[in-house]
């Protein structure tokens, strides 16, 4: 950080009063800056800039410019109340955005350049997407209200003097968005576009159809949406309830309509984001079979109903999971074929994005194994065993989807049985499948559950909603979308993925995204030898502040306790400890609620043989920063390692 006097400064003679002001300078210079994703280069100054109680845009008055100056000029009225222009040639500009007229090479097309000084404030890049994430990085160095929806009054409307230079490190930045499984309005879709051009992502994943639900109207196609996209509501732990009753009411979900989806596709676009369709088959295919029950191999579809968080599949056995119900179209079927082309022609008609997924994942293959049609056509192509039936089916998917000027994407299971000539892999389990795509040459988008899936706790099972597994912010800043032994010009980029089984309501979404999107962000966007977890810490805490303002839920999780359990002889050890430095926790075994005058942990506790819980809670200094967490000693005896 570089510390220089303000010019205002040199214009007065008073010991007193310059060494008062440039004491006030370098204390206001000295905050820290926290921005997300951490900026390539950034040096600051002493001093700051103060928004006028007229704010003026300078910007050229271009159909390319205005999503940049509409998303500026709304955002700072809403909180500031100040009057807010853009004008093409304005004497004095507070805000000036600049297009480079000669190309900078070293910030690309998404690169920008913000420079802060008495002067005010200007931003440069190469193109409009530049200069948009210039205005998001220009925002987290506004006062937090800035996020307000409302007018807030007595704020000090400053920014620090500061040079940033920063250009992002992949050009595929993605999060996904499951609303299959559970519907999301198009206001909510808005809401999650708006949360996640904050931390400079640009592709929104939609996972639109799922045994869930089929989510998007295809014209000549409407049972998909009047019987797909509805099934009978259940809460509670999806997976483990029960069928519903025949005259059941399926009354809950939705679907979007075409012009739902061209006003999203909008939105997207005034933002700089790309939105990538998934239809997902042939597995996770029952809505698309309770629609047109033509379309599955197996007798008796027509009795098939969407989902409603029954259980379908026996996972007892690995992957891929028996089917319990056959929800997957028929690879033997020419109808179906005829049915993908349908949709796929649509769907290439409504999204924009050179790419559409296909899924692929998690196709179970019994009832094929049953199938007289199943076992003609492997005889006729010479198909030797059930995954070379589904590469069979996906690279004739593949020509379809190439035949409307797209390119196919699916999950990694695309590659078992031969993968589809000019297939795009996206690699979910783990990092393997990614590797092995790339080195036979295809491009990959790395979204690996080790780091990247968002619908795992992120904190301990006594008070997260219980999921399968777990994943902590630490864990996902791990997260390194490049193998060592790999063409690193092949992984286009990678992308968090938030699964809604267990997600009910957009709260829940926010709560699950944030703050682990923040760690994704900072791995797509800042240079790999920047990376450092503490300074991230720091500053991920520091944009809680304005998640709040914005009116955005959070899980508070990096502040509770990490929970290891051992056996030494008969007795139970508990070990904790944090995921932040500097927190301090109390724990007790009496059934109180312990706070900072209770016992503090300093080692390894040993579990009294009489006690029935454990209640834990963290502090930082003289303050509550955890949650209070209750551990029954029942639950801590299920987490012993199961003996050999």
């Amino acid at each position: 950080m570089k510390i220089r006097k303000p010019k205002a400064l040199l214009k007065h003679s008073g010991l007193l009063f310059c060494c008062l002001l440039a004491f006030t300078a370098f204390s206001q210079s000295s905050k820290p800056i926290s921005i997300i994703p951490q900026p390539v280069s950034l040096t600051k100054s002493a001093g700051q800039f103060t928004l006028p109680t007229s704010v003026i845009i300078g910007a050229v008055t271009s159909s390319e410019m205005l999503p940049v100056t509409t998303y500026l000029k709304n955002k700072i009225a809403a909180s500031t109340g100040k009057t807010v222009l853009v004008k093409s040639n304005a004497s004095f500009n507070a805000i000036k955005l600049v297009l480079n007229k000669t190309e900078d090479p070293v910030i690309g097309k998404e690169g920008y350049q913000l420079n802060i000084t008495t002067s005010g404030i200007i931003i440069k890049a190469n193109q409009p997407a530049g200069l948009f994430y210039g205005v998001q990085t220009l925002m987290q160095l506004l006062p937090k209200e800035i996020e307000s929806k409302t007018v807030v009054e007595n704020v000090k409307w400053t920014v620090p003097f500061v040079k940033i230079t920063d250009y992002p490190r992949f050009g595929w930045r993605g999060l996904m968005f499951d609303v299959a499984r559970h519907f999301f309005t198009k206001q909510e879709v808005k809401q999650y576009i708006d949360a996640m051009v904050r931390y400079k992502y640009n592709l929104l994943h939609l996972h639109l159809t799922d045994d869930e639900g089929w989510r998007i109207e295809i014209k000549g196609l409407p049972k998909l949406t009047e019987v797909g996209a509805w099934s009978a509501k259940r809460v509670g732990y999806f997976g483990t309830f029960a069928p519903p009753a025949p005259d059941e009411p399926r009354t809950y979900g939705g679907f979007y309509t075409q012009e739902d989806i061209k006003e999203l596709v909008k939105y997207a676009q005034d933002r700089f984001v790309n939105i990538l369709p998934e239809i997902d088959v042939p597995g996770h295919s029952l809505a698309a079979i309770a629609s047109y029950p033509e379309l599955s191999c197996t007798p008796g579809a027509e009795n098939y109903k969407v989902r409603s968080g029954e259980e379908i599949m026996d996972w007892s056995h690995g992957a891929p999971p028996i089917a319990l119900v056959d929800n997957t179209l028929c690879p033997a079927n020419e109808k179906v074929y005829t049915f993908l082309d349908t949709v796929i022609t649509q769907i290439a008609r409504l999204f924009p994005f050179e790419y559409i997924h296909l899924g692929g994942d998690e196709c179970p293959k019994n009832f094929w194994e049953k199938s007289s049609a199943i076992k003609a056509l492997m005889q006729k192509e010479g198909l030797k065993n059930m995954p070379e039936v589904q590469s069979y089916f996906e690279k004739r998917v593949e020509k379809i989807v190439e035949s409307k000027g797209k390119r196919f994407m699916g999950w990694d299971e695309i590659l078992e049985g031969g993968l589809a000539p000019n297939a795009v892999v996206m690699s979910w389990r783990g990092m393997k499948g990614g590797t092995e795509a790339a080195k036979m040459g295809h491009e990959v988008v790395m979204s690996p559950t080790t780091f990247a899936y968002l619908d795992y706790m992120q904190g301990d099972q006594s008070i997260e909603a219980k999921v399968y597994a777990t994943l902590r912010l630490q864990k996902a800043y791990e997260f390194e979308p490049v193998p060592d032994d790999v063409d690193a010009k092949l992984i286009k980029g990678g992308q968090a993925n938030l699964w809604t089984e267990q997600v009910y309501n957009m709260r829940k979404a926010e709560y699950m995204v944030w703050p682990r999107g923040f760690a994704i962000a900072e791995t797509l966007w800042s240079p790999k030898a920047t990376k450092n977890w503490d300074d991230f810490a720091a500053r991920a805490e520091a944009q809680f502040p304005r998640l709040e303002t914005a009116e955005i839920n959070y899980a508070p999780s990096m502040y509770d306790p990490i929970i290891n359990v051992s056996r030494t002889d008969s007795a139970i050890n508990v070990a904790l400890s944090t995921e932040i430095k500097g927190l301090d926790i109390y724990y007790s075994f009496d059934n109180s609620f312990p706070d900072r005058f209770y016992p503090k942990y300093t080692q390894p506790l040993t579990v009294p043989k009489e006690a029935a819980q454990l209640k834990v809670i963290t502090y930082r200094g003289k303050e509550p920063i955890g949650r209070m967490m209750n551990i029954t000693i029942d639950d801590l005896n299920a987490r012993l390692p199961k003996k050999k």
